[in-house]
This record gives C-alpha cells, structure tokens and sequence, in this order.
C-alpha cells in the first residue's frame, strides 16, 4: 500500500487535482487507490517520497529507452537549457535530427515533428484525409491513437455482451462528450481477423482515407500480430487506394531501430511516433513518402503548434538515437535480450508455482502477464472476455511492496531499457514467485 507520505499527498492532491493526479492511468481508478508519488529516479530505480527504491519496469509507459536521468540526458538537458529553453523557430538540431530519422527509416521520406502521440496521430488522419480526399477511417478494437473524438472508440475493455458480432463490431465511444458526428465515419474491425478485414475492406475500402493500425497490440497488454496479417493489411491498403497508417507511438525505437516496420517488413504510408522518441521529453513525429507529406505544404492540412519541436526534447532525441544505434545498434539489441529474458523468467516462475493460470506475451523489449485460462490473447476480444484485470491489480500492487514496479492496469505492458541487469531479473523473479504464493 501507498506510505503516508503518498498518502498524504494524495489527500491534499484530491482537494485540487481531479482524481489527485493529471492522467487517469496514475490515479485511483487505476490504483484502487492512493497512487505511489515518486521523487526521483536514477538507472532502472524509482523512489517515491516515502523513500522506498522500485525496479521500474514501467519506464514512463516506455519512454525511456535510457532508462532514468541517463548521464548523457543530464549533460545534454543542461547544457541546451542554459543556452535558451524555447524559442519557436527554425532550429539547426530540428534538421539533424530529421536527418537521422530519414536515414533510419526507409519508408519516411520527410517528417513533420509534434509534442505526443495523440497530436501526431490527430495530424496524420487529417492528411490521410486531404491526401485522398476520402472521409472515412478504418480502426481496430482495442488500439488505442490518442483521446481525439473520432477515433476514441472501442479502445477500453467492455463486456463481451456490449461488442457485438465480430463481423459487425458495435461502435463503443470510451468517453462521455464525444458527439456520433465524430465517429461517424470511423469503421471498427476485428484486429487479428484476415477475413474480417477482408470483408470490411470490401465494403469501405474505397471509400477509406486510411487502415490505422499498432504492429503490435499494446492496449490490451502485448499481443503480437498473426502471421502475414499485417502485410494483407498493407496489400488491400493499396488494392483500395487507402493509405496504411502504421501507428508506432509505442512501438517505435522499442522493438528495432525500424519499429514494426523493420520487424515484420512493412512499407506503411504514413508512421507516428511518440513516447520512446523523445527519451523523457515530450516529442512525437508524423512521417512518411514524400508524396504524402506534402500535404503539410503551405498549409494546405493544416498543422500548426507554438511547441512542435520543442529544442531540448530534440536535443534529448538526437542523444537517444546516438546512444542507441551506437556500435551496431547495440541498445536495441539489448533490450530486446533483456525483454526476452524478463518475458522467459517470468514463465518460469509461472510454471513453478502452478497456483494460477498465467499467460505471457512479449515482442522483444516488451511484455505483459496475463492472468487467464487461456493458452493465448490473440485479441480484443479475448482480452475482454478471457483476461482476469482485478486479479493483474492485486498482483502489481503486492509486487509494489517487494520493490517491484509495474502498472496496476493489465491493459498496459511493462519494458525493459538498456540500464536493466538480468540481476534486475532476478531479483523480479524472485519477488514474483513470493507474490504467486501469498496471492489467493
């Protein structure tokens, strides 16, 4: 449980925050409860302000790649700091680092920079659609773009009775204050479905600005996609004349340098990224062919923003980059052996305990633990129907008292990062294995 000093700050924060907090995923609704209110962080450590040192693997909802207050990170914020911390003009680090993303990313031709993922990804719909001149946007259950209206639908857990025929999914918006006029060209699919997609693309595909989708799952968990199936999507994009939107604000600069583009080798239209790009810092980018992106020209699909490509968190980019694709592309490398790792110890501690069914799925530097009966989540719905969150909850919030730190929510995921140890592993390991047991 939260220490009194957490406990206290919460009290006070609910005379003035709402929920105590500035996202609902940090708050009571996650936590049951009073949050943890962290002080620092240092390495693959958090602190909280009662003075109790977490393993994170959270990592900022994987925003730190670096892991916390990397030596480089503090250096370059510093430095840059004390030379202006904003100015909303032109910036020579602005080229350099679109160069490298232009040199990384064989399927980007130019990039258009924003501060998160929902801004760039409210920002490629709108350009899908002026590109094409077409209106409607086809998504998929459970993947989640950002709070905008049009596309917050069926991005949360719901009874299975609420869903409707997988061929014919009902349209759930996630938030009170969403008109139906804002969703109302928006198509939701069964994701993990060929022949889903293959009838929704046969009766909206022409008429499709574009297929959004993750590469992999990352709002139920991690669920990896079927294979082939991301590469049909990209087929009847372009048999359709819509643009495939490869949505990475997650998975980008996580999984390989390339994201799920470079994993599961893709060629998407138009890509966002957020989170891990900016190491820390508020940074995400809209990018894609040439062709494309010159819709951004002159205003012709607007995008404006006093703090699109803020100069530290672009400092704090160019630094991640540099640091991760050092010696042959030795961050991505490790921490995807130490998410493999981390995913593999965690079955077998699992299989150890054999007191509760649990499910494991992880991509590379990403995993999730699923308590379920179920050998695999392939989807939405199984996730809605099959995933016990309630039981996910009591097993985060116990491992939080061993030092453990992992969100509460089973439709998160946690991450490794390059400062991680195995010794990190075990140590989890071990912390699992006593919670395993004590749990009911």
């Amino acid at each position: 449980m939260a220490g009194p000093k957490s406990q206290s700050l919460f009290e006070r924060g609910m005379k003035v925050l709402v929920e105590g907090v500035s996202s609902a995923s940090r708050g009571p609704a996650t936590f049951g409860g009073a949050p943890r209110y962290m002080s620092h962080g240092a390495g693959a450590r958090l602190y909280d302000v009662d003075g109790r040192e977490y393993i994170d693997w959270m990592m900022a909802f994987g925003a730190l790649p670096l892991g916390h207050a990397h030596p480089k990170v503090v250096e370059t914020i510093a430095r840059e700091a004390a030379r202006g911390t904003h100015f909303a003009t032109a910036l020579e680090v602005e080229v350099e680092v679109a160069e490298m993303l232009v040199a990384l990313l064989p399927h980007v031709d130019k990039v258009r920079f924003a501060n998160t993922g929902t801004e760039a990804a409210m920002a490629a719909f709108r350009l899908a659609r002026g590109h094409t001149g077409r209106r409607k946007i086809i998504k998929f259950e459970g993947h989640y773009h950002g709070w905008w209206d049009s596309v917050l639908i069926n991005t949360n857990p719901y009874p299975p009775t609420l869903l409707g025929h997988p061929n014919d999914p009902i349209r759930i918006p996630d938030s009170s204050g969403i008109p139906e006029e804002a969703w109302k060209d928006t198509i939701v699919v069964r994701w993990n479905d060929v022949e889903a997609l293959e009838r929704a693309m046969a009766l909206h595909g022409d008429q499709a600005a574009c297929v959004v989708t993750e590469g992999v799952m990352s709002n139920m968990g991690v669920i990896p996609p079927k294979p082939g199936y991301l590469n049909r999507m990209q087929e009847l994009c372009q048999k359709h004349g819509a643009l495939f939107y490869l949505d990475e604000t997650v998975t980008g600069f996580r999984l390989a340098a390339g994201g799920c583009a470079e994993l599961y080798g893709l060629t998407p239209d138009i890509v966002t990224y957020g989170k891990a790009l900016g190491g820390g810092l508020p940074m995400a980018m809209i990018g894609g062919r040439a062709d494309v992106m010159a819709g951004l020209e002159w205003g012709k699909v607007l995008h404006f923003g006093t703090h699109n490509a803020g100069r530290l968190a672009l400092h704090v980019t160019k630094v991640m980059l540099e640091t991760m694709l050092a010696d042959d592309q030795s961050g991505f490398a490790k921490i995807k052996d130490l998410g493999l790792k981390m995913a593999d110890s965690v079955r077998q501690v699992a299989r150890n305990s054999n007191r509760h069914g649990i499910v494991v799925q992880g991509v590379n530097s990403m995993f999730q633990i699923f308590f379920t009966d179920k050998d695999q989540i392939a989807d939405y719905r199984d996730f809605c129907t099959h995933v016990d969150r309630m039981k996910f909850r009591d097993f985060a919030l116990r491992l939080m008292d061993k030092g453990i730190y992992m969100n509460p929510s089973a439709t998160l995921h946690s991450l490794s990062s390059i400062v991680h140890t195995e010794a990190d592993i075990d140590t989890t390991a071990k912390a699992m294995a006593e919670v395993l047991e004590e749990m009911p």
